[in-house]
């Protein structure tokens, strides 16, 4: 199976090293093709404009995108995100790629850099992730398209207050990289919660 992973600083693994991030932790664990195109900074304008060289010229089974994190930091709508996300999902059929809707994990705004403070408001940012989320939740249902909630997943181990798995407020270290990689892996096999299952 070919996967490739398209998205921003959050599937590329932004401060872990490159083992350390969930995207090759996953390939080492499923020994799956798992390719990370993961771009930091990079936003769903971004990742539909490299739509076609960097996925539908791998010619892979699947494609999981993750991203808008980065869009709303910078005031963009969340309907104009999903608007790009939906593009792209259009894009895999037609080229005969099941694509998988990845929703990115939220901030932690109590733990944000400092010197990221005057960039954006990350209160509104947390409320626009929020939204975006439940948009993404709403197209995958009625249109029947596969996703991994990594939101879920990561907000569930937040709550245990046991884990701290943000390195900044935004990207997460190699706890929460290790989560996500188990969660992916549990997604790929069929037997996770949050997620669609692969058919």
């Amino acid at each position: 199976m070919k996967i490739v992973c398209l998205g921003d600083s959050l599937t590329y693994g932004y401060g872990v090293d490159k083992i350390d991030s969930w995207v090759h932790q996953s390939q080492k664990k499923t020994g799956f093709d798992i390719i990370n195109m993961g771009i930091n900074g990079d936003t769903s304008e971004g990742m539909l404009y490299r739509f076609k060289m960097d996925v539908i010229f791998q010619k892979p089974d699947f494609v999981f995108m993750m991203g808008g994190s980065n869009d709303l930091i910078m005031g963009v709508e969340p309907r104009i995100v999903e608007s790009n996300m939906v593009l792209m999902i259009k894009q895999a059929f037609d080229n005969s790629i099941e694509p998988i809707i990845g929703i990115p994990p939220n901030i932690d705004v109590h733990n944000m850099r400092d010197d990221w403070g005057s960039y954006s408001d990350f209160v509104k940012v947390a409320k626009q992730l929020e939204k975006y989320r439940e948009l993404l939740l709403r197209y995958a249902m009625v249109s029947d398209v596969r996703y991994v909630d990594f939101y879920a997943v990561i907000e569930e181990y937040a709550t245990i207050g046991k884990y701290n798995l943000y390195l900044d407020g935004l990207h997460l270290n190699d706890k929460g990289h290790r989560i996500m990689a188990d969660f992916f892996y549990g997604f790929l096999m069929n037997n996770n919660p949050y997620c669609s299952r692969i058919k």
